[in-house]
């Protein structure tokens, strides 16, 4: 096993551990609600400390049920993790290309390859026959009609 599949597994097992313990050893049993968010543990304190408190604004919108409002906070999680793994993947991607791109570079300027020794000698025939119809290998300026390089160019 791995040491990046040995710390994976070691993480799941941890995110189980903090799933199952809370509800395993009873901590929110001598609450009405055991597992309410802050917002309503904050509003619960402030009004036991003040009760005659009147909040500066409300809401925008206010879901009509707490499974609702429980269901938006899961989607807005979802859509964040979204985000985040696309960011992710499409660094590793970038890198993975780059790593690629800089692999081909090296195998081309090594002449890897019977393959890249071919193009090697078909380049240098065409640019030598003055064929070729890629880069210039000539000085001056082509007026258009001929070949882009050699004597009388």
């Amino acid at each position: 096993m791995s040491r990046n599949a040995k710390i994976n597994a070691l993480l799941l097992l941890v995110v189980a551990a903090l799933a199952v313990l809370p509800l395993a050893l009873g901590l929110g049993d001598h609450k009405e609600e055991p597992f309410t968010g802050a917002d309503a543990e904050a509003e619960t304190a402030i009004t036991e400390l003040q009760p005659d408190y009147e909040p500066w604004f409300s809401p925008l919108y206010e879901p009509p049920s707490g499974e609702i409002e429980s269901a938006l906070f899961a989607l807005q999680a979802a859509l964040g993790a979204g985000v985040l793994a696309y960011y992710f993947g499409l660094r590793r991607g970038r890198r993975q290309g780059a790593a690629r791109a800089e692999a081909a570079e090296a195998a081309e300027a090594h002449g890897a390859g019977a393959d890249a020794a071919g193009a090697a000698e078909a380049r240098t025939a065409e640019s030598e026959s003055g064929t070729s119809t890629g880069s210039r290998t000539g000085t001056g300026p082509s007026l258009g009609g001929g070949s882009a390089g050699g004597p009388g160019a």
